[in-house]
């Protein structure tokens, strides 16, 4: 498998790329910004994109989707509580971006425990609401894209309308914690971690004891 983190826009999220190494059919996560290095980089790794999936709605996470969905021609799939987030942008932000692309509606929907995928990837949805409503992380075979979910020693913003501290802690401690702890972490933004480093020693989380 093949798995490429692409850093994007002035807000640092990760995009990433996971594609087979056999099949060349590739997933795309969170398209954020920069369309056009995603696009160069797709075509670098010589891979056909034929899926984009949402972790959450959150703008600095969508500002590309609709230029990769068009060049591309991949289906769009984001969790169902997240779809009246798709086009809305913090008022404080829209000087610095100006106008957006519109979102188109997602082609299909994704709850807790569905599998998404392409010929030769599978991720398996794990919904984690807290950061967000709808937020998901999605887990391949000893990994975890965790979104703004789970960074490396810290965790989501929940100041935002809809977020959730407790739930969030909650996701956190029942839905990703209990991965195994050699799972890499790679998160919405900044560096990959392991889930038994996050468990043991991210400060926003607690200790084992605590749960």
């Amino acid at each position: 498998m093949l798995l490429k983190m692409l850093p994007v826009g002035p807000l640092g999220v990760n995009c990433y790329i996971v594609a087979s190494e056999e099949t060349k059919k590739a997933i795309v996560v969170d398209p954020g910004d920069e369309a056009e290095s995603i696009l160069r980089t797709i075509k670098e790794m010589g891979v056909q994109v034929d899926l984009i999936v949402l972790t959450h709605a959150h703008f600095d996470h969508t500002m590309a989707l609709a230029r990769i969905k068009e060049a591309t021609g991949a289906r769009f799939a984001v969790h169902p509580l997240e779809i009246p987030k798709l086009n809305e942008m913090p008022g404080e932000f829209a000087n610095w971006f100006g106008p957006l692309d519109p979102i188109p509606p997602p082609d299909f929907t994704v709850e807790d425990g569905d599998k998404v995928g392409v010929d030769g990837v599978e991720l398996t949805v794990v919904h984690t609401p807290g950061h967000t409503a709808g937020g998901i992380c999605l887990l391949g075979d000893g990994f975890v894209l965790s979104g703004d979910t789970l960074f490396m020693l810290s965790v989501g913003r929940a100041d935002f309308p809809g977020s959730d501290w407790d739930r969030l802690l909650e996701s956190i401690r029942t839905r990703l914690f209990v991965l195994p702890d050699e799972t890499v972490v790679y998160p919405g933004h900044g560096g990959k971690s392991k889930i038994g480093v996050e468990r043991v020693h991210n400060p926003f989380v607690g200790s084992e004891a605590d749960f």
